[in-house]
């Protein structure tokens, strides 16, 4: 009838719509939910965006999300005084969020048909004159039905620009629940998949991902808070459900960590990393966060030993010798046991990086405690008191007034504003650099043409630092590699070059995902006792556009976000009726199918 006819091509300009914010907004797109219907909302994920059904789902990089729409009761009363053009006028204003975002899946199934109607080139009565080929549609349901579907997804299907036809996803769910009472066949599925699009020939392909960072957890040192290290690995030819991949398999090593937990091996370097921000911070903003201080002996009687130890030594007193080695302890002392192999100890530590350790060990904890610390300094280095040494190459501003002191005149440095706060700033820089590079040299024995993009100095301070930043998480990752994995050389360098590749083409990110290729015999021993976090196995048949997909999936968490649920998951101790044996687990099964309109 006509009213529907006016609804069909209604409902195309508002996908058309949504086209034009989703091509607008390729460089950024829109943040919020918008209203699509009076119950319904469509966003777009794309880019860096995680999206909710790549777990099930590889498609497109760009797509639809339907979803219900969630009011607030000012909004719920205004929309029923508002006329139809109304509410079509301010229908893609952000919304409030509240509330559950499921539809029902009679309702999805309706949105459904809906798009595909519109994609199809033979719908000539809604006379739309230029097609476009949308994005993928996904539309969340509440799993009202029997099949508990929480996903219905459609995908054109197109030759060159033309759509020829669309494949229709639905994505079921099972769990929480407990034993292997509900697990597939793996025969069953197989036929049901031939059946549904008249196969003969189906292949297998598997997937299995396991949790390294628990399984081969030392004690104290694990890093939790957002740190994972996990595997994932693919295998062709499946025979049963749940099986062990083989050994030859290709895998996926996937690093994410987070610095800063304080049972970290490195904290100390973390510790003195942020000094070092906090320094930095000074200078953008001109006020300082200092430390309390943690020591009895303020930090000018510190220096103020330095330099007397320095004096007695030009003046060829005898000296205890240990101020070149007390300094490396206060770096690697607090390193634990199992990863002090992975570092070796800097003998060679210059009287700028010396007076690092001994400022920053000490904390100076005032600005003016600062001012005081280098006029000791400086005035020592005036009257030829010391003739320190200092590391070739250093650009430091004390580096400087240290060379010019070897031809007995140094300049005068006014030590106001924030002069002495960079010069502190700088020794620190040149310090950590030395420490981080002396890392990645020996452990990994990483190539030095990437290195200098991270000890440059030919950036402003600001760069400096933020490099520093970018060092620090790459070498919390090699230690947690080297202490929890084992891995050797050949392990640690690839990943070296992976972490530098990126952060020199990238800002800190300390939430990415580094991802390493392996062989699975690296990390199967710590995954032989331990139950994958996700297995599946993926039933395929056809080729190119053609090409059918049955996914079983088991997993220790739900893989579908809006399906809430309080278990504990999959393989974790929880027990049912007192059994030991039974297990929680959640259960995914995505089937799809294809209409052809030509």
């Amino acid at each position: 009838c006509a009213n529907e006819e006016c609804r069909d091509q209604k409902l195309y300009l508002k996908v058309f719509f949504s086209y034009r914010i989703y091509e607008g907004g390729r460089e950024s797109l829109p943040e919020h939910p918008y209203l699509f219907e009076s119950d319904v909302e469509i966003y777009l994920i794309g880019g860096s965006c995680k999206s909710p059904i790549e777990t099930f789902w590889n498609g497109s990089d760009i797509v639809y999300v339907l979803q219900k729409a969630r009011h607030n009761e000012e909004s719920d009363s205004l929309e029923v005084s508002k006329t139809d053009d109304a509410i079509y006028a301010s229908e893609l204003l952000p919304k409030e969020s509240s509330g559950p975002v499921s539809l029902p899946v009679r309702r999805a199934k309706q949105l459904i048909s809906l798009y595909t109607m519109v994609q199809n080139p033979n719908m000539t009565h809604l006379k739309i004159c230029d097609l476009v080929v949308l994005p993928p549609l996904w539309v969340k349901c509440d799993a009202s039905d029997p099949e508990r579907t929480c996903w219905l997804g459609a995908e054109p299907l197109k030759a060159g620009k033309k759509i020829t036809g669309i494949t229709l996803h639905m994505v079921t769910c099972d769990g929480p629940t407990a034993g292997k009472t509900h697990f597939a066949n793996l025969e069953e599925l197989k036929t049901e998949h031939k059946m549904r699009h008249h196969s003969s020939v189906v292949t297998t392909k598997g997937f299995a991902q396991y949790e390294l960072i628990r399984a081969a957890a030392i004690e104290d040192t694990i890093l939790e808070s957002e740190s994972n290290i996990y595997v994932d690995i693919t295998w062709n030819t499946v025979n049963k459900i749940l099986e062990t991949p083989p050994l030859i398999s290709p895998a996926t090593l996937n690093i994410t960590l987070e610095p800063g937990d304080p049972r970290s091996p490195v904290y100390q370097m973390y510790r003195q990393l942020q000094f070092l921000l906090a320094l930095a911070d000074g200078l953008k903003t001109g006020m300082t966060e200092w430390p309390e201080p943690t020591e009895s002996e303020s930090a000018v009687d510190v220096v103020q030993e330095f330099l007397t130890d320095l004096k007695k030594k030009l003046e060829g007193y005898c000296v205890s010798g240990n101020s070149g080695t007390e300094e490396i302890k206060c770096d690697t002392a607090a390193v634990d046991s199992s990863i002090a192999s992975a570092f070796t100890e800097r003998g060679d530590l210059d009287f700028a990086e010396q007076l690092w350790c001994k400022m920053r060990s000490k904390c100076v904890s005032s600005y003016q405690e600062l001012v005081e610390c280098f006029t000791l300094i400086i005035k020592s280095l005036e009257h030829g008191e010391i003739q320190p040494w200092i590391h070739q190459g250093s650009s430091s501003l004390l580096s400087k007034l240290i060379q010019q002191s070897y031809h007995g005149k140094v300049e005068v440095v006014s030590l106001t504003g924030i002069t002495p706060i960079q010069m502190l700033l700088e020794i620190g820089l040149d310090k950590m650099k030395k420490d981080y590079v002396n890392f990645f040299i020996v452990k990994s024995r990483s190539c030095l043409p990437l290195q200098d993009y991270f000890i440059s100095t030919s950036v402003d301070l600001q760069e400096q630092v933020h490099r520093v930043q970018k060092l620090h998480h790459m070498l919390e990752i090699m230690v947690s590699c080297t202490v929890l994995l084992q891995f050797k050389h050949e392990n640690l360098f690839p990943l070296t070059q992976i972490c530098m590749k990126y952060y020199k083409e990238n800002p800190l990110n300390e939430k990415h995902v580094f991802q390493l290729p392996i062989r699975p015999a690296l990390v199967m021993k710590f995954c032989q006792n331990d139950h994958p976090e996700i297995w599946k196995v993926e039933i395929s048949s056809g080729h190119g556009p053609k090409e059918v997909k049955t996914t079983w999936q088991v997993s220790s968490n739900p893989s579908v976000e809006h399906m809430t649920s309080n278990s504990t998951g999959l393989f974790s101790d929880s027990t049912v009726n007192g059994s030991s044996e039974e297990r929680l687990y959640f259960i995914t099964t995505a089937r799809c199918s294809q209409v052809h309109f030509i």
